[in-house]
């Protein structure tokens, strides 16, 4: 083999040992990239209770809003914890008496069943049915009292008059640094933080029809 085509083949060589190179680094990256997205997923424990939630939905003939409840547990726990659905005071406990989910689930999905039949009852939007997760009933009645349709500034004002019945409960534990302040019955930001929730689940099965409902009211 004579120089020239010595420098040939080893430039040939070079060239394939190149291509191997950037497959192999390619694939290498796309499987590290790939294990980060299933890392990084922030609905991964409350996912795991998705059957469990649908279940007890069927019960009331509500299991298309299944991913509707996720978004609210999201919100509650991340699906951490003994109840994961903070259902304990809807059951006239104190804060996270409940230790086993199911029942957590059990309850918190009653809970929506009761303000969900209200709120239909009383005409007032869907974002009004989910704040009132958070801040009870009550905030139904104030809502349809007043255009029947959910707004911050309106769960404010429903918030104050909660903290001006029970100043020394409702106060932020003392903190004015708490975003709530003064506003410290319930969290008037809470429908908005489902609302964003249900956007960012990846595998959402929400059905057209809600996700169409939400975008009408500005959910």
């Amino acid at each position: 083999m004579n120089q020239n085509k010595l420098k040939t083949f080893l430039g040939i060589l070079a060239l394939c040992l190149i291509i191997i190179l950037i497959k192999q680094y390619t694939e290498t990256s796309k499987i590290d990239h790939d294990h980060t997205l299933i890392a990084e997923d922030p609905f991964t424990n409350v996912k795991k209770y998705s059957p469990v939630l649908e279940a007890e939905l069927e019960k009331y003939k509500l299991e298309q809003y299944t991913d509707v409840l996720l978004a609210l547990m999201q919100q509650e726990s991340r699906g951490k914890g003994g109840d994961p659905m903070q259902s304990s005071e809807a059951a006239g406990l104190s804060p996270n008496e409940i230790e086993d989910p199911n029942e957590s689930i059990k309850q918190g999905v009653k809970h929506f069943n009761q303000v969900f039949t209200y709120g239909n009852k009383k005409k007032v939007d869907f974002p009004t049915i989910v704040q009132s997760y958070n801040m009870g009933m009550g905030y139904i009645t104030f809502i349809s009292e007043h255009g029947r349709k959910h707004s911050e500034q309106l769960a404010k004002q429903f918030s104050m008059t909660q903290v001006n019945k029970n100043p020394k409960i409702y106060n932020c534990g003392g903190d004015k640094n708490n975003f709530r302040y003064p506003y410290c019955y319930g969290d008037f930001t809470y429908s908005t933080k489902v609302a964003k929730n249900m956007e960012m689940i990846t595998d959402s099965t929400i059905p057209t029809t809600i996700a169409d409902e939400a975008a009408s009211e500005s959910y």
